[in-house]
């Protein structure tokens, strides 16, 4: 559970937003969880990560227009073990999309990260709707979305798989954060080994 400034309880996750600093663990996490994440989410291509540096300037650029917002999750000895988007914000919603590198599954480091982001969002962005989806056969992924609130809102096509739409209405705040607050820290007890749920492509 977070906290009113958004922030979780100690613990051994911490959700960051994306800096330029953050690439080259950025690259590294990608390239590692590459087979990992394909087994139930469309690959990147071999394009992603030729052009990685141009791609991460992009997302900066993005993030900086208040288009997105992109988080990088960290362990308790600072290694990257997963990212949280928030991705074509308009009119006060926006689309979740995460992933957790195969090292931190079943550890709670999604759920953990997906709540703390879910609450940067009405608290640091001003949000008031999130939307995700998730393929049928990444039933971890659902589980996550679910225990932070989600419900499902209908099925769709991802990538030409069968998959589902997903929604989150965001508590009212009286008045957003400053985006550059935006970090928390904190475990969950609950445990998912789900690589994600998909966001447009980051």
């Amino acid at each position: 559970m977070t906290s009113a400034d958004g922030r979780l309880p100690p613990g051994r996750t911490t959700v960051e937003r994306l800096r330029a600093d953050h690439a080259p663990a950025l690259l590294a996490f990608e390239r590692e969880n590459r087979a990992y994440f394909a087994r139930t989410v469309p690959d990147r291509g071999d394009a992603y990560f030729a052009e990685f540096a141009a791609r991460h300037g992009a997302l900066l650029a993005e993030q900086e227009a208040g288009v997105c917002h992109f988080h990088v999750v960290l362990g308790d000895g600072g290694e990257l073990v997963g990212r949280v988007n928030l991705v074509d914000v308009a009119d006060g919603v926006a689309e979740l999309g995460y992933r957790v590198g195969e090292r931190a599954a079943g550890r709670g480091t999604a759920t953990a990260a997906v709540a703390a982001v879910c609450r940067i969002a009405a608290e640091a962005y001003g949000l008031s709707a999130l939307t995700a989806v998730t393929t049928l056969d990444n039933a971890a992924s659902m589980r996550v979305l679910e225990r932070n609130g989600f419900t499902v809102t209908g099925p769709l096509r991802v990538g030409g798989r069968p998959g589902l739409r997903h929604s989150l209405a965001l508590p009212a705040r009286a008045q957003p954060r400053s985006p550059d607050r935006a970090r928390s820290r904190g475990p969950d007890p609950a445990r998912s080994p789900s690589p994600g749920a998909h966001g447009r492509d980051a």
